[in-house]
């Protein structure tokens, strides 16, 4: 049976599944010259255009993955109308498909950042289900008592809902600034700092270490990204496999 035509090009990474979905309902992607329809079948169809950019359909793409080290003046977005420097300036090109992002990092947090050429998989280890780690460095002015690091692992209540840190792990620091090493299993927008703000205390840097099973590379300077190797492979994907 053929696969629906959003789902194979969410595996050429094109788009999110959600995204070509979205794409399709606005008239936005054709299929061999006609106006593509949503739970289209792949059967047969060779050419397709999409937001004016035309793919030829390939059902078996090898995916491709990266770990980026990032620094903390690049945004996630692809394009940016104030022309600031974003993490796909500095990937390798590729002829078919396009990378996707992992999940996002904002504009002043470096470190880790993974991209892939499967739109499914990037959506599958992003997803709340898939229980993910993230682990993060943090930077933070003020005093951080034992009430504090309490409340920040039983859970915070922010304006979109609980958060909370499954570790918080105090490091060596100095001066009024405190470092500490946390863990969270999810990644809304700088949930990070909210959660600090609301024990009264301000994140003066962020540095993600890790994601999931792949922690960041010493040897990557900002800036530089590598291949993943087998090993990384393999254990990315036991995740999906385990969250389908």
């Amino acid at each position: 049976m053929a696969e629906r035509l959003h789902k194979v090009l969410a595996r050429m990474g094109v788009g999110s599944r959600r995204e070509i979905e979205r794409w399709i309902k606005q008239g936005l992607v054709e299929v061999d010259g006609q106006i593509a329809q949503l739970g289209q079948s792949s059967e047969g169809v060779k050419q397709v255009c999409v937001n004016g950019v035309n793919f030829t359909l390939q059902k078996e793409i090898p995916t491709q993955f990266l770990q980026y080290h990032k620094p903390d003046n690049e945004i996630c977005s692809r394009k940016d109308p104030e022309n600031r420097q974003t993490v796909y300036d500095h990937l390798p090109k590729l002829t078919q498909g396009r990378w996707v992002a992992i999940g996002r990092l904002d504009l002043t947090t470096s470190g880790i950042l993974l991209f892939t050429t499967n739109g499914e998989i990037a959506n599958a280890l992003m997803h709340p289900s898939a229980g993910v780690d993230r682990e993060y460095m943090v930077r933070v002015h003020g005093k951080v008592t034992p009430e504090i690091i309490y409340h920040l692992l039983e859970g915070v209540k922010l304006d979109d809902g609980v958060a909370r840190f499954t570790d918080v792990q105090e490091r060596s620091s100095k001066g009024t600034n405190k470092w500490l090493q946390v863990v969270l299993q999810e990644g809304r927008n700088h949930e990070i700092k909210r959660m600090f703000e609301s024990q009264g205390l301000q994140v003066t840097r962020l540095i993600r270490i890790r994601f999931g099973p792949i922690a960041l590379d010493d040897a990557l300077k900002k800036g530089q990204y590598r291949t993943l190797t087998n090993k990384e492979v393999k254990a990315l994907n036991a995740i999906v496999y385990q969250a389908e």
